[in-house]
């Protein structure tokens, strides 16, 4: 059987342009967005793995008809078609010279559900943990729970046959996955669901019946290949899945498109098989002194039916305690210095259950010469925040600084459990052998462990990603395993080694499928089948000559810098960008405000990370860092710094937009209202002192300068530090330093007073920061820095350290009240002067609440409040208290008021960030951010219920969007006071 050339070679269709032909036609055709210019294409170039291609163009369909009708005109035009979920696929699967159609943005709705049935159809751009949410209420769930279900889509778990940590109990995508509506290159629709045993009874239109019988004609002439060649551990997704076709029995079709990486079909619909939730759950964490024992442990512990068993290894729990978003959680499940450990969870219907195994778990570790080696947790929140750290274990490790990383290409491999402990002592020394080391972590339940050698794709990685792939093939089939594709697909990094597992003939076989599907090969060319080889560097994101520009910086990024590597500073903190696409997530935590109101790739963490290192390497033309399309592309970033906190390879958009803004401004200059809000601290003195002249004029002049006809402004008021009477008190408990901030000196003084009478009542002495010549009041230099006036917001913050300086020195902390003000001491202070001075002053800035908690805790602080009459307080964060983990203390500081139950709303940004929401421009983009959690909740607390917000911005958002008051933490604990 002669081999099928192909029709399309992903390497030779490279278009450096978008067509515009085809971008005309599908514009005309459909109601969709069309996105061919080569900021767009370049956004969707990359995935979560090494490569680099660049698309044909992008479409977003935006009805069922509108995916129909592009995938008609490509396939008339002979260009390929690439569907594209998340795009978070680790081994290159959504990328390539095709025509991406992006169903996350509008096909995401869930189309029908039957409780009773245990059954729920689904478009392909559904994201798990949305699923998951809805299904909760009714006690079910989808079980195929891949670490990235924050953002992976059901249509992209289906076209890489998903796993999970769970699959040793519920199995992969592949036993979920009940039929699949399905569009063909012919423009045929078929649902492909159960076939039955006598073909001759399958109901269908020709093309269907046709497709079966012969599919079915192939896994029955290679049947004795199949089970002479076809790996048998559980965690097998290379190629089709062939094996699941009963040459003689029932079979379900759907199963042949799942795991086919959209290269069979476009699945319109997926109907999937649901599960029961578990009703209570306990984790063992098994801590081992090296390596080898815990790869030794898990064939023995699978056999206490546990429905996980997760390997951590050192490096990602030394690199988890490095990260603030995770450091805390992991001192509370890791003891000591272990060298890896084990997580194992049991499930059942009542509580004894899985208690019993947890203990019979400690017995069996205390026979494997492990006694008191299991931490065990119950608590249900502290087991979600186990799991939470453990599903970012690859973007934790993706986390190491400079040119080496962790690179994906063997780390897929499955053998059987009885072989692993050999198999990875073996994988172990072919890494020392290539000078290098490996991470480990994941499936230890299923023989599939992640492991990644750290490589410099920019040098030799290649060379050295070759060399350990042969040995690694070699081992695999040694130790009875599956290649490299035990999970995360084939894509263009292991289709190559699909054939050195299944052999020749059986590769042959899928060619064969691959053309009675796709007879031209324009579904996703060069994946699984005729693909490319993987270490081709004309396809990787960092090409041979690859080169980012080296800025002149205005803010310090040497921490980026690591020896020898090729990008430094700003450019390399830019590359820390992975791809993982955590950014894309949607019900936690801060970021990305932005992509959850607009669902654009371009306006999200990593959309505009890699649209800034296209533009450093040159790939978007020339002048492109400071062009009009990377300040569009930054333009609706808020600032948050919830990336800062919550990105697990430490991309600090916001830090990143005050460089861009610099070097974009002083290519094009500011705006008049660039200009009036960034020089607002030095106007406040004189606005302040003539506050009805100022807001009258403010008024008139509103839409003039580009605010929002729609939002109030805040309104000037006399100077709170021009109001008091002496900087400095005395007290028993100590010295406190209270900064004054712009925004609570001339807008909302009241704010300022109830801190002072606070802080004063609990005895401390207070002194209020003053500039030291007595001009005009102190600045974080917040405004300056919002514009990417960065050697103004220097000169302010000179003036500050100039001003504490006397304090720190003596060990007095700095209590600040507006959250994006004080936080600058702690952040950029240290970016724009860094140094010990910068450093001293961080260490002992404290927002008010976190003084007041840390106060309490240390049973320093002496403050007697009263019951309130409002018995309950919903708080809404501030981005920034979020992004440095202050929301705790806000909480413990409100607790302090007898009688108060504190809720917490978990939203996102509320939409004003600072002068944000305030312009006609972003007032639409900005109520939206607000309505999406926020404002509906506000509108569902009674008048007897405080709201409570520390940042001037989101007060007035809530003032404005709700018609309710929300207070400072600062009058509440005032109005307390006994």
């Amino acid at each position: 059987m002669a081999r099928a050339p192909s029709t399309v070679s992903p390497v030779s269709f490279h278009p450096r342009s978008g067509n515009s032909a085809l971008a005309a036609r599908l514009r005309r055709e459909i109601e969709g967005e069309v996105l061919f210019d080569p900021a767009s294409r370049g956004r969707y170039s990359t995935d979560a793995s090494i490569y680099q291609i660049d698309p044909v163009g992008v479409v977003v369909p935006k009805t069922e008809q509108d995916a129909k009708i592009a995938l008609q005109i490509a396939v008339e035009e002979g260009v390929p078609v690439l569907p594209r979920g998340a795009g978070s696929s680790q081994c290159g699967q959504t990328v390539g010279a095709a025509l991406v159609i992006d169903h996350s943005k509008f096909l995401d709705s869930i189309v029908s559900f039957d409780k009773e049935a245990a059954t729920a159809v689904v478009q392909p751009g559904v994201v798990l943990d949305g699923l998951n949410a809805q299904l909760r209420r009714h006690g079910l769930w989808f079980p195929v729970d891949v670490s990235t279900s924050a953002q992976a889509t059901l249509g992209g778990m289906a076209g890489n046959n998903s796993c999970g940590s769970r699959s040793i109990r519920y199995g992969n995508m592949v036993h979920n996955v009940l039929g699949i509506d399905a569009l063909l290159a012919d423009g045929s629709e078929h649902h492909f669901g159960v076939v039955p045993a006598d073909v001759s009874r399958l109901s269908g239109d020709a093309r269907y019946v046709e497709l079966a019988k012969k599919v079915r004609a192939i896994a029955e002439r290679e049947a004795g290949e199949i089970e002479a060649r076809w790996p048998k551990v559980l965690r097998r997704v290379q190629g089709y899945n062939l094996d699941f076709v009963k040459p003689r029995g029932e079979w379900n079709f759907a199963q042949l498109l799942v795991g086919s990486e959209g290269t069979l079909a476009y699945s319109r619909r997926i109907h999937l098989k649901l599960s029961p939730l578990p009703r209570f759950r306990t984790l063992g964490v098994c801590h081992f002194r090296s390596f080898r024992q815990s790869m030794e442990a898990p064939q023995h512990i699978v056999k206490l039916s546990p429905t996980a068993v997760e390997l951590v290894d050192r490096t990602m729990i030394g690199l988890a305690r490095g990260n603030p978003a995770y450091r805390a959680i992991v001192e509370r499940f890791v003891r000591g210095d272990p060298d890896a450990i084990l997580l194992v969870e049991f499930v059942g219907d009542d509580r004894d259950g899985p208690a019993d195994k947890l203990e019979r778990l400690a017995a069996l570790m205390a026979d494997l010469g492990h006694p008191g080696s299991v931490i065990r947790i119950i608590d249900a929140a502290l087991q979600r925040d186990v799991w939470e750290v453990r599903k970012a274990g690859l973007n934790i490790m993706m986390s190491m600084k400079g040119d080496s990383k962790p690179v994906s290409f063997i780390e897929d491999c499955a053998v059987p459990l009885e072989n692993l402990a050999e198999y990875t002592d073996s994988l172990t020394q072919v890494f020392r052998k290539h000078g290098t080391e490996g991470t480990w972590y994941a499936h230890a339940s299923v023989g599939t462990l992640h492991v990644r050698p750290i490589l410099d794709m920019k040098r030799d990685g290649a060379k050295k990603m070759r060399a350990i792939a042969e040995e690694a093939c070699a081992l695999v089939k040694k130790y009875k395993g599956a290649a490299y594709s035990g999970e995360h697909g084939d894509g263009l990094v292991r289709s190559e080694w699909i054939a050195p597992i299944i052999g020749e003939r059986l590769v042959r076989a899928l060619e064969e499928i691959k053309n009675l599907f796709d007879p031209k090969g324009l579904l996703n060319p060069g994946k699984i089948v005729r693909p490319s080889k993987q270490d081709d560097r004309t396809l990787f994101r960092f090409k041979p000559g690859y080169a980012a520009e080296r800025l002149d910086t205005v803010l310090d990024w040497s921490e980026w810098s690591a020896p020898g590597a090729a990008s430094e500073g700003f450019a390399a903190a830019v590359e820390m960008c992975n791809n993982n696409g955590h950014c894309r997530k949607f019900d936690a935590g801060t970021m990305c405000p932005s992509f959850r109101a607009t669902g654009d790739e371009k306006h999200v963490t990593r959309g505009r990370a890699n649209t800034l290192r296209l533009a450093l390497a040159g790939q978007l033309g020339p002048d492109a860092f400071t062009s009009g399309e990377m300040f569009e592309t930054l333009d609706l970033c808020v600032s948050c710094k919830g990336c800062r906190r919550e990105c697990p390879t430490g991309v600090d958009m916001a830090k990143m937009k005050i460089e861009f803004l610099h070097h974009y401004h002083a290519h094009h200059g500011y705006a008049m209202r660039d200009k009036l809000i960034a020089y607002l601290p030095r106007y406040g003195p004189l606005a302040s002192r003539f506050p009805r002249t100022a807001n009258a004029v403010q008024r008139m002049s509103k839409r003039a300068f580009g605010f929002a006809a729609r939002r109030s402004l805040p309104k000037w008021r006399r100077s709170f530090l021009s109001s008091l009477r002496r900087s400095s008190s005395d007290g028993k408990a100590g010295e406190v330093v209270l900064f004054v901030d712009t925004f609570n000196n001339y807008f909302e003084p009241e704010n300022a007073r109830a801190a002072l009478a606070v802080l004063a009542r609990a005895g401390y002495g207070v002194h209020i920061a003053r500039a030291t010549d007595g001009s005009r009041p102190l600045c974080c230099g917040r405004t300056f820095l919002a514009a990417g006036m960065v050697e103004q917001a220097k000169a302010e913050a000179r003036r500050v350290l100039a001003a504490l300086e006397p304090y720190v020195g003596r060990g007095v902390d700095v209590v600040g009240l507006e959250p994006s003000c004080l936080l600058t001491l702690r952040d950029e202070f240290k970016a724009m002067l860094p140094g010990g001075e910068t450093d001293a002053l961080a260490a002992q800035a404290l927002l008010f609440e976190e003084f007041l908690a840390l106060e309490h805790e240390a049973g320093r602080l002496a403050l007697k409040l009263k019951p309130l009459a409002e018995k309950r307080a919903l708080v809404h964060g501030h981005c920034h208290q979020k992004a440095f983990g202050a929301m705790p203390a806000v909480q413990r500081a409100l607790s302090l008021v007898p009688e108060l139950k504190v809720e917490t709303i978990e939203s996102s940004c509320c939409g004003m960030a600072g002068s944000f929401g305030y312009e006609a421009r972003h007032y639409a983009v900005s109520m939206k951010m607000a309505e999406l959690v926020l404002l509906p909740k506000i509108r569902t607390a009674g008048e007897d219920t405080l709201l409570v917000a520390d940042g001037t911005s989101c007060r007035h958002q809530i003032a404005d969007g709700a018609a309710r008051e929300a207070v400072h933490v600062a009058q509440v604990l005032a109005r307390a006071l006994a």
